[in-house]
This record gives C-alpha cells, sequence and structure tokens, in this order.
C-alpha cells in the first residue's frame, strides 16, 4: 500500500477442537466420512475470515481449516503416493538430548496430524487429481469472503513448493532428483493456477529452502545443501512459468517448532538463491529470536524494484503478545533494511497450526496477538509515511 504498512499473515489459524480431531483421525488413517470433515471446516472457515479483518489484518486467509496440514492435505490430490517415507530428526533438537526429552513429554498424547508420522512415499507417476477439491476450496472461500462485512483488502491461500514436498514424501520411483522435483512442479502447477484464476493471491510455502539445512543436510557440505535450493527454484519457476509475478509470494522460514535453532543455515547463505524464485514478493521471520537481525542482508542483497517484503513481527510459537511498539520498533529497522516502506507488509513468523493441533499458542492468545500486530502497523505507518 502507498501510505501504510498493510497487515497479513502466514497461513494456518488454529482449528476448533472438533476439527482438529477429524483431521488427526484421519491423518492416522481411520475411516472418517469426508462430508463430515468438508462440513466442519466450512464452518470453521466462515468464522475465522470475518475474525481475521476484525484483527485488523488487510490479506486474509481461509485459515487452512479444511487442511490436516500446510502440506500432507496432498496426499488426496496427488497420484502415485503410497507406501512410506521416514522422516528424521533436526539437527538442533538431537543436540539436546533433555530438551528433546521434554518435548516428547509435552506432545505425549496430544490430538494432532503428525508432520513424522504415516508419511506416504512417490512409488509411482506423480500427477494432479486435485482439481475439484481445490475449485470447492476457493469456492468456500470466496463465499467466506462475500459475507464479511466490512469487506478484507485482499486474500491470498498457500500451497507447498515442490521442495517442501519431495523433502516430506520422499522418491522411491523417479531416477533422479531433478525428475521428481519437475513432476512435482508439473502436478503443483496446476493448483498455483487455480488459486490465481479464483482470484486469490498465491503464497508458496518453501520452508525447505531453510528448514532441510538441518534436516536432511545436516551431515553434508553447505555446497550441498545450496545446490539443492538451486534445484528446487529451479523447479518452482518452471511450475509459476506465465502466471503473474506480482500476485505470487513465497515463504521461507526454519521450521515452525519451538527450539535451539542454533543449528540453522544463515539468511545470508540461502538468500541469493532464494531471490532468483520469479515471485512478485517473499515472507520471511523477523521475530524470530534467531533470525531477528538478518533484515540486514537486504542492505548487501536487495530486493528487485518490483518485489515487497512481509516481515515476520510475531512470534507463532509464544504465548507473549508482543506489544504494539515492539511491533513498530521492528517494522521500522526492516524497513530502513529496505529502503522503502511501501514494499513492506506485516506479518507473522509462520503459521499458528501448521498441522493440525500442533499450534502452541492458545487460540485467544492467537486473536491477542494479531490485534497487536495491526496496532503496530499503524503506529509505524504514522512515523514512516508522516510528511509523504
Amino acid at each position: 500500500m502507498a501510505d501504510r504498512i498493510a497487515c497479513t499473515h502466514t497461513g494456518s489459524l488454529p482449528r476448533p477442537p472438533a476439527l482438529t480431531r477429524l483431521h488427526a483421525r484421519r491423518a492416522r488413517g481411520e475411516a472418517i466420512r469426508a462430508d463430515e470433515v468438508a462440513a466442519a471446516a466450512r464452518a470453521a472457515v466462515a468464522e475465522i475470515v470475518p475474525r481475521q479483518v476484525a484483527c485488523g489484518l488487510d490479506i486474509v486467509n481461509n485459515g487452512e481449516q479444511g487442511r490436516e496440514s500446510f502440506v500432507l492435505y496432498l496426499r488426496d490430490r496427488l497420484t502415485g503416493l503410497g507406501g512410506e517415507s521416514l522422516r528424521g530428526g533436526w539437527a538442533d533438537v538431537e543436540a539436546y538430548p533433555e530438551f528433546k526429552a521434554e518435548v516428547v513429554a509435552a506432545n505425549a498424547g496430544k490430538e494432532t496430524a503428525s508432520m513424522t508420522a504415516n508419511l506416504p512415499a512417490a512409488i509411482g507417476d506423480v500427477r494432479y487429481i486435485g482439481a475439484a477439491a481445490m475449485q470447492a476450496e476457493c469456492a468456500e472461500f470466496r463465499a467466506a469472503l462475500d459475507a464479511a462485512r466490512p469487506a478484507p483488502v485482499g486474500a491470498f491461500l498457500a500451497a507447498p513448493s515442490p521442495g517442501i514436498v519431495a523433502s516430506v514424501v520422499q522418491n522411491r520411483h523417479y531416477d533422479t532428483e531433478e525428475a521428481y522435483l519437475a513432476a512435482l512442479a508439473d502436478a503443483l502447477a496446476h493448483e498455483y493456477r487455480a488459486i490465481l484464476d479464483a482470484g486469490f493471491t498465491l503464497q508458496l510455502d518453501c520452508p525447505d529452502l531453510a528448514l532441510e539445512r538441518h534436516g536432511s543436510y545436516q551431515d553434508r557440505p553447505l555446497s550441498d545443501f545450496i545446490a539443492f535450493c538451486e534445484r528446487v527454484v529451479t523447479a518452482i519457476n518452471r511450475a509459476i512459468a506465465g502466471l503473474p509475478r506480482d500476485r505470487i509470494r513465497l515463504h521461507v522460514c526454519w521450521g515452525n517448532y519451538e527450539g535451539p535453532h542454533d543449528a540453522d543455515v544463515p539468511l545470508a547463505e540461502i538468500l541469493p538463491v532464494v531471490l532468483k524464485a520469479r515471485v512478485g514478493g517473499f515472507v520471511l521471520p523477523f521475530a524470530n529470536p534467531r533470525h531477528a537481525h538478518e533484515h540486514r542482508c537486504f542492505l548487501r542483497t536487495p530486493l528487485a524494484d518490483d518485489q515487497v517484503l512481509v516481515a515476520g513481527v510475531i512470534d507463532t510459537l509464544t504465548n507473549f503478545v508482543e506489544h504494539p511498539e515492539v511491533v513498530a520498533e521492528r517494522l521500522e529497522r526492516i524497513a530502513q533494511s529496505i529502503g522503502d516502506p511501501s514494499r513492506l507488509m506485516a506479518g507473522t513468523d509462520c503459521g499458528f497450526d501448521t498441522a493440525a493441533g500442533r499450534g502452541r499458542v492458545a487460540r485467544d492468545v492467537v486473536w491477542a496477538k494479531l490485534r497487536a500486530m495491526s496496532e503496530g502497523a499503524r503506529i509505524a505507518s504514522d512515523r514512516l509515511f508522516a510528511g509523504r
């Protein structure tokens, strides 16, 4: 926006407990009626869209209410999946066994859709069969938007990158990783285009471009990981070829979990590769205490003139409600690094519930944090746009 900092968020919002239970049971392989999940999700979306507007968000989404997680919902929209994938641990968590034991104990018995258990693999040709499901999701979201008063300024839907799908759904079929990424790109391109055709902004969720350094590449040289990032960005550009760059934003993070994060790859190492993605904006976490300083990377490696930055200024892993002045100060510092506050938006570090039931922040606190973000953006806007 030309005269103020707009507010958005990164994607998932807490699901109602009953819907969380349905997603968790379905993710475990239990027989759950599809119409029961759909009805619960539809009601959740209808409630969550106006609530985002009431919190002061300008660009809203459907909270990913109908998805079990930000990536594994695709098990119903892609062919060629079956068998089992084995996901390893994170280097920072493995380095602290006492911390790891506390995490395991805290999660024991929680009703969640796991991101590490019951994972499929690619065992055949991967093709997209999710057109009807995607159209239904878009129509459901559009109905909620049309009913919202006041109406939001804009709307987005997220979809995972070929790289994170390849990392979670491991290849047991294609001869090379490049061939697997290309197949995923061609399949996911249908979902990307459907989101744009429905009139929404597309957010590409690409945690793999940072997370996999301390995951599947933790025991390999940094150069190997950077080469992986190059292959993923090539696949992303293949998938979005011909699509409007200004309506696509790309989210990168180091994993939406509370942990030491002292094995994270620095943003400076990956930013030159990330910026090769042909998108109009980037969504990056800067409330995260491990990465809050890295907005300064844009002083040395700037955005293109037509790109925007959605800066995470709200932590999605703690129940602290950030003071609006803290939010404003974060936005002002980041604006100095990118050089133009009109190309800056306020956002969250990641989603609040990236897999159903895995969120760390209580539902009522989530809304308080989002209200604090919008108030902080207003304060920062008053300062940054004064006299313009």
